[in-house]
């Protein structure tokens, strides 16, 4: 199976070490990341999509993604 996540948060340090984090475990980045201003708190919002292959199990909505 595919497992697809896309992260996001305040665009700091925290966020990227979330990034690396699931990058370290294995997912791969899925396209360029993203930015958008958030007027209201006055921030930038950073996202990336990342996947991961796993094999020899399938998918269900109970799929536990963090787990991976």
């Amino acid at each position: 199976m595919i497992l697809y996540r896309y992260l996001t948060g305040p665009d700091d340090a925290a966020f990227c070490h979330r990034v690396t984090a699931a990058l370290t475990r294995g997912w791969l980045r899925y396209g360029p990341p993203t930015l958008a201003y958030d007027a209201e708190r006055k921030r930038v919002i950073a996202g990336q999509a990342i996947t991961k292959e796993v094999a020899g199990e399938s998918y269900t909505a109970e799929t536990d993604l963090a787990k991976y």
